[in-house]
């Protein structure tokens, strides 16, 4: 059994940011699961491009306001707390945060902690140690 709390993992290794997000790691590849589960944050006023091209997301917006677009086909969605959106596709896609996201976000294979957004907003697909 495995028990974390956010408040443990902050400032660790775990707990990776970036200009305008953040997100604390909270199970990575190397718990051995088949899955990364993280906490994300973006900053109200900020817009990201992200791409996993090597992972399927998905995301469950619990705090916040925003606009999810899909850069494949320009389709907008409305982001609010209880949406959820998986990238099954491996979909390039823009987050807008009108206001402080907060979301819960699973990654499948899993991260390993490691992996930071290349120019083009993927995560490198980086082997979990044995």
């Amino acid at each position: 059994m495995i028990v974390r709390t956010t408040e443990e993992i902050t400032g660790t290794e775990r707990d990776v940011a970036g200009t305008g997000w953040r997100s604390k790691r909270i199970v990575l590849g190397g718990d051995r699961v088949g899955f990364s589960f993280h906490e994300t944050t973006i900053e109200a006023g900020t817009t990201h491009v992200f791409h996993y091209l090597n992972h399927v997301e998905a995301v469950w917006l619990v705090e916040g306001e925003g606009k999810l677009t899909d850069l494949d086909n320009d389709q907008v969605y409305d982001l609010a707390p209880g949406t959820m959106y998986l990238l099954n596709g491996h979909e390039r896609h823009q987050v807008e945060a009108h206001t402080r996201l907060r979301m819960l976000c699973v990654f499948n294979p899993p991260v390993t902690g490691q992996e930071v957004h290349d120019e083009n907003g993927v995560y490198p697909l980086v082997a979990v140690p044995n």
